[in-house]
C-alpha cells in the first residue's frame, strides 16, 4: 500500500491500467479478425492518435507522433514480456536442473526463446506503421505473413481468454482479505 502512494507506484499503476485497455482492445480486434478473417491494416497507435485528433480536434503530425509512440509501446512490450519469460523461466532452470538433466533444459530453453524471439517479430511487426511493416518483410524474406497473424490472433485470444479464466477461478478460490486503512 506504501509503495503505491510513491511517485513510481502510481505510474506503474497507470501503466498497468493502459495496457489493460491495450489488452481488452487488441481481444476485441483479435476476435473481429477470426471471425471476419481478415489482417489489421492500422496499428493500434495510429488508430488511436486518429480518433483522438478527429475527436478532440488537435492540430499536429499524426504520422510523426504514432511512428514515436509506436516504437515506444512496442519496445516496452518486448523488453518486458523477454524479461518476464526469462524470469519464470530461470526459475524453471533451477527447480529441473540436475547434472544429468542441464544439457537438454539449456536445448530446451533455447528453443523456447528462439520461438518467442519470432513471434515477438511478428508482434512488432503487426504493432508498426506499414512502412516500417515493409522493411522486416525485406529483412525477413518471402514469409506468409497473413498466415502467422491470423494465427497469432488464434493463439493469442486462446491464450488470454483461458488467463481471464484461470486468474477468475483463482480469485474466486482464494479467501478473501480485507484491508482497512
Amino acid at each position: 500500500m506504501e509503495y503505491s502512494r510513491t511517485l513510481k507506484g502510481k505510474f506503474f499503476n497507470v501503466m498497468g491500467h493502459v495496457f489493460s485497455l491495450y489488452c481488452l482492445w487488441k481481444i476485441t480486434i483479435c476476435t473481429i479478425n477470426i471471425i471476419f478473417d481478415r489482417v489489421g491494416k492500422t496499428d493500434p497507435v495510429t488508430k488511436g492518435v486518429e480518433i483522438c485528433v478527429n475527436w478532440l480536434g488537435i492540430e499536429f503530425d499524426v504520422k510523426f507522433w504514432s511512428q514515436q509512440v509506436s516504437f515506444v509501446l512496442v519496445g516496452i512490450i518486448i523488453v518486458t514480456s523477454i524479461r518476464g519469460l526469462l524470469i519464470k523461466l530461470t526459475k524453471f532452470f533451477y527447480a529441473m536442473s540436475s547434472t544429468k538433466s542441464s544439457n537438454i533444459i539449456v536445448l530446451c530453453l533455447a528453443q523456447i526463446m528462439g520461438m518467442y524471439f519470432v513471434s515477438s517479430v511478428l508482434l512488432m511487426r503487426m504493432n508498426v506503421p506499414p512502412e516500417y511493416r515493409t522493411i522486416i518483410t525485406q529483412v525477413l524474406g518471402d514469409l506468409q505473413f497473413n498466415f502467422y497473424h491470423r494465427w497469432f490472433d488464434v493463439i493469442f485470444l486462446i491464450s488470454a481468454l483461458s488467463s481471464i479464466t484461470f486468474l477468475y477461478l483463482a480469485h474466486k478460490q482464494a479467501p478473501e482479505k480485507h484491508m482497512y486503512t
